[in-house]
């Protein structure tokens, strides 16, 4: 089975609460994996909530998103 994200909510700061397919529902803090043109401009924080799942993973306005394995890998935040 491909990993997805099905749902995904804002949680504070650069913390995505995120349910995947598998029924797996976790908090990931983003703010280390924001490296990059492309990321750059969701260090600020109105900007970085401003996301949506699409093509099973989230996406930001700007074309930025991650692969869905990658935030399926990502520690639970504290």
């Amino acid at each position: 089975m491909f990993t997805e994200v099905v749902k995904a909510e804002y949680a504070g700061g650069y913390r995505v609460r995120l349910w995947f397919n598998d029924h797996v529902e976790k908090t990931v803090d983003l703010e280390n994996s924001l490296r990059g043109k492309v990321f750059e401009p969701l260090k600020n924080p109105e900007l970085f909530k401003r996301f949506s799942v699409k093509f099973n993973t989230i996406e930001w306005e700007n074309g930025a998103d991650f692969a869905p394995e990658y935030l399926y890998a990502l520690p639970v935040a504290d």
